[in-house]
């Protein structure tokens, strides 16, 4: 099991003008988060805190893959990752995010990046995530073949075409 407490930043301790940091995450980091989406995965992420007059801004550059289900076979794959993200952080009377600016307590000034980390690889996720072609488990897409072809072969014989759609096919065919 992974501990996310690597992953808190305590602000007021940082003394430099530009701090970097290197995170490796796995699998254990995914469950430590107890999310659904990301089965596991290998990523390095790197952060460069650039401390300012009355904010921190913080640069994540992310790269490696995660292990997600394709939704055509429902298989484990790897999808690759690279993302660049940033985040402006201030410190004020209580905690608070608001577009790209996250407020912290300044009486605690630990932020936890880990869940910060986590959205961006999700959101580096493409909306429809499946295997190259080919790469799917043959069982699944054999038998996704066979429920597609059965089912479009019933709706075809079961349903009257409207006369409407009749009428221009015969038009498409005149010409």
């Amino acid at each position: 099991m992974c501990s996310l407490e690597q992953f808190k930043i305590d602000l007021k301790g940082l003394t430099a003008e530009a701090t970097a940091l290197e995170f490796d995450l796995d699998k254990g980091f995914f469950d430590a988060l107890d999310q659904t989406e990301v089965e596991g995965g290998t990523l390095h992420v790197s952060l460069s805190i650039r401390k300012a007059s009355g904010f921190f801004e913080l640069q994540f550059h992310t790269v490696g893959t995660v292990d997600i289900v394709c939704d055509r076979c429902l298989d484990l794959m790897e999808q690759p990752i690279e993302t660049d993200n940033r985040l402006t952080v201030k410190l004020g009377s209580t905690a608070s995010e608001d577009d790209d600016t996250v407020t912290v307590d300044e009486n605690e000034g630990i932020l936890d990046t880990s869940w910060f980390i986590y959205e961006f690889i999700a959101l580096a996720i493409p909306i429809q995530h499946v295997h190259a072609t080919g790469k799917c488990n043959p069982a699944m897409t054999k038998a996704l073949e066979e429920l597609s072809a059965d089912r479009s072969g019933d709706e075809e014989s079961n349903q009257a075409v409207d006369p409407r759609w009749a009428k221009l096919a015969e038009l498409n065919l005149e010409s």
